[in-house]
């Protein structure tokens, strides 16, 4: 099993590949010259989320709808009227990002979830009407995660670690009084979801990265133990989407039939299995209206996600209305399913709300999250390519060419490099892709061997290999940039997060002379560390995890091979680290010991830690703080320019 990167889009069209020359098309408007904008300007967009999609997202009397937003500069509870009116906060703070969860099926009861500055022990509460807050999941060492509401609305289920931190139990709450049952003590799996009726319990079970299995439980047997679902012979990776409304089908994943994942269902009762949705790649998702009468699945088509929506009563695929073009995402059903909301997210428009009236056949636009200061004219199409690596390997990735980019007026480039092991770069807006883009920065966002997305077979090809055969992807990547007559073939940067983070300093460790900077975000410098200090709660995944990484109480010699810090001694090249102090995955040590390692070299390397933040930046000063420090380091390391202190 690998760790993957969470976010995930959805679109109705699919990019193929661009020519040799790449992103020859990009941009039709041809604007050779757009005002630059700084950080704080791109992050004055405004960000939404949908509530959790097992959730209510419209409120009991269909009038308003419950998302997250970061309006206010840290992410809360806002209520969005349908009728086009002023949104409302309904949480307030001010540090902890707060991610709604959920309506009441019944009143104005809102669930949310937060954490300690990004320290991903998250809590979940409730917010009465009257503006009081009360926390379901109190303490200070565990973690707890919404899973969904029963099928008539009476209870929730909510996962916990309070009994032991390295397992999720599932307790039952109470709608009207909070109070509480254990219904679920988890031996050690995964817990993949609970049926509507609370009958059946779905449960992963992860043996290595490329095999798993799924487990159901019946709660209404006398001896409630798991039963493997899933029975195979050699290497296939399952997992559970969900079950069906009815709860007479559980909905699971499957690579057992090809390179590529499907769904499948297994039917409670009588035990058969049915092919439900495939494709010539991945099924991401399969969702459920409240009655079941819609299905709606999402395919992972090269970094964008083809959306279907089926009406299981009339057997025909709905036509939806017009919406703007880009990734849909986040579909929510009505209780009644006479309306959906969901996103709309383009590369030159950040994540929308709109409303689909089925009865009706329109789609209204509820948010406008754009800055207004910036026209999405000034912003960046990307275009997805592929290049070949070393092995002769193509590698997907997404490429952005600045406005005014041409032979005649070549610009620098940055190698982008996504989180995991395991993740992929998607199209869609990202702020500090696009502020880069603005700043005159081509970016070939490489989803290098063992990305997700592109079958099983290039998934597992960096297993136990990392550092080494997919860091030789991301070096093909400066040579494919140096082919692209509009990039200047001598100013060629490296910039990723988490295990990008760890590729930055992997390429200016082990590959010193190939890039000329690198931004290392929270990635991870020293393996043997890391994989001792794995958060208790990623324990159900530890041994899978091992089998990709190799575990470090047999592999130690191979994770000081491959760990930059031991190696830094080699970088030459300036560095910038960027850490939240906060972060439970990479902790603050591995870049306090690498910038102190650099530091020796007498290279220039920048520090800037978030007293605040954890994996990832959810407050948007520190975002902006951020993005700025990227820009002015590659102003004064790669463009050269001198900037003012």
């Amino acid at each position: 099993m690998k760790i993957m990167a969470t976010t995930v889009a959805v679109a109705s069209t699919v990019l193929g590949a661009c020519s040799q020359n790449g992103a020859e098309d990009n941009n039709a408007s041809d604007l050779t010259k757009v005002p630059e904008f700084s950080a704080r300007q791109f992050y004055e967009t405004t960000s939404y989320s949908m509530v959790s999609s097992t959730g209510y997202a419209f409120a009991p009397d269909s009038m308003s709808l419950l998302v997250s937003s970061d309006a206010s500069g840290v992410f809360n509870a806002w209520e969005l009227p349908l009728d086009g009116g002023s949104a409302k906060a309904l949480t307030h703070s001010d540090d902890n990002a707060i991610i709604a969860l959920s309506w009441f099926p019944n009143d104005r009861r809102i669930l949310y979830t937060f954490d300690g500055g990004g320290n991903e022990l998250h809590h979940v509460a409730v917010l009465e009407p009257d503006g009081e807050s009360r926390d379901l999941t109190p303490g200070d060492e565990h973690k707890a995660q919404f899973l969904r509401w029963s099928g008539n609305g009476e209870y929730f289920y909510l996962l916990t670690t309070e009994r032991d931190q390295r397992n999720f139990d599932i307790y039952r709450y109470s709608a009207s009084d909070y109070s509480r049952e254990m219904v679920f003590e988890n031996p050690g799996l995964s817990v993949g979801d609970i049926s509507p009726d609370g009958r059946w319990v779905a449960l992963e079970k992860p043996r290595t990265s490329a095999d798993s299995d799924v487990y159901i439980v019946d709660l209404q047997a006398d001896d409630a133990q798991p039963k493997l679902v899933t029975e195979h012979l050699g290497n296939v990776a399952h997992g559970v989407y969900s079950f069906t409304p009815d709860s007479a089908n559980l909905v699971y994943s499957t690579n057992e039939h090809g390179e590529f994942t499907q769904a499948w269902t297994y039917n409670l009762m009588s035990e058969d299995k049915s092919e439900l949705v495939s494709a010539i790649w991945d099924v991401s998702y399969v969702v459920y209206s409240p009655s079941g009468r819609y299905r709606v699945s999402g395919i992972n088509a090269d970094a964008r996600t083809q959306v279907t929506m089926y009406d299981t009563e009339t057997n025909e695929v709905l036509e939806l209305p017009a919406l703007p073009p880009g990734d849909l995402g986040s579909i929510r059903f009505a209780d009644d399913e006479t309306q959906i909301a969901l996103l709309v997210n383009a590369d030159n428009s950040p994540a929308n709300v709109h409303v689909i009236d089925f009865a009706q056949r329109v789609a209204r636009q509820l948010t406008d999250a754009l800055n207004p200061a910036i026209e999405s004219d000034y912003l960046v199409q990307s275009e997805v390519i592929r290049y070949p690596s070393f092995d002769g390997i193509e590698i997907p990735s997404i490429l952005y060419k600045p406005h005014g980019a041409s032979a005649e007026n070549p610009v620098p480039a940055l190698v982008w490099v996504h989180g995991g092991p395991g993740g992929q770069s998607r199209t869609g807006y990202n702020a500090t892709r696009q502020h880069l883009v603005n700043h005159g920065y081509a970016i070939l966002a490489a989803n290098n061997r063992g990305s997700s997305g592109y079958g099983k077979t290039f998934f597992h090809l960096d297993d136990r290999k990392h550092g080494e055969e997919d860091l030789q992807d991301i070096v093909y990547g400066r040579k494919y940039l140096e082919t692209l007559d509009w990039v200047d073939e001598d100013r060629i940067g490296i910039i990723g997060g988490s295990y990008g983070g760890y590729m930055v300093a992997a390429a200016l460790a082990f590959e010193p002379e190939v890039f000329d900077v690198g931004i290392n975000i929270f990635g991870v410098t020293n393996w043997v560390r890391t994989l001792q200090s794995i958060p208790p709660w990623w324990e159900s995944f530890k041994e899978a995890l091992f089998d990709e990484m190799g575990d470090p109480a047999t592999d130690a010699d191979r994770h000081r091979r491959i760990s930059p810090l031991f190696h830094a001694q080699n970088i030459i090249k300036p560095l910038l680290v960027v850490q939240g102090a906060n972060d439970p995955r990479v902790l603050q040590v591995e870049s306090d010991e690498l910038v102190a390692a650099v530091q020796k070299n007498e290279v220039p390397v920048e520090y800037v830690v978030f007293p605040d933040e954890g994996h990832g930046f959810a407050k948007r000063e520190n975002r902006i703080t951020a993005s700025e420090a990227y820009v002015r380091f590659l102003d004064t390391w790669l463009k050269g320019k001198q900037t003012a202190d």
